[in-house]
């Protein structure tokens, strides 16, 4: 099953608000941001570069995979319902990044609640895309 890449993106002013409380992640060689099933440290934004995103079975057979494109959000569902990552992401050598700890990311959804909606929005794009994968699989 193939996710749409498009349902990780943000637009400018949320990545401009969230690299603000960041710190810059350069990937010299391929490197995991993290690993289906760890509890959730942070939130990526992929800035340049690749990084592509697994998700496998409970007997370890893959069942998803997709490239994340140039602004998108990684790590979102889990940081959010502050539940495990549900995904696997790999960053490919050269590939730039922002992090945000969960810390900064709750201070900055508690004091702007427009930028909240708009966490909302990429959260509900990324369902979306989520069902749409599974209806045409």
């Amino acid at each position: 099953m193939n996710l749409d890449p498009s349902a990780f993106l943000a637009n400018p002013d949320l990545i401009l608000a969230l690299r603000r409380q960041s710190t810059a992640v350069l990937c010299p060689e391929d490197r995991v941001l993290f690993r289906q099933g760890d509890d959730p440290g942070g939130l990526y934004i992929l800035l340049k570069g690749k990084v592509t995103l697994t998700m496998a079975s409970p007997d370890g057979k893959p069942i998803l995979s997709a490239h994340a494109a140039e602004g998108s959000l990684l790590g979102l569902p889990g940081l959010i319902g502050n539940e495990p990552y549900t995904l696997t992401a790999i960053a490919h050598r050269g590939a730039e990044l922002s992090f945000v700890t969960r810390a900064q990311f709750t201070s900055l959804m508690q004091s702007d609640p427009l930028l909240s909606m708009t966490i909302l929005q990429v959260l509900a794009a990324e369902v979306r895309s989520a069902r749409n994968a599974i209806l045409h699989r």
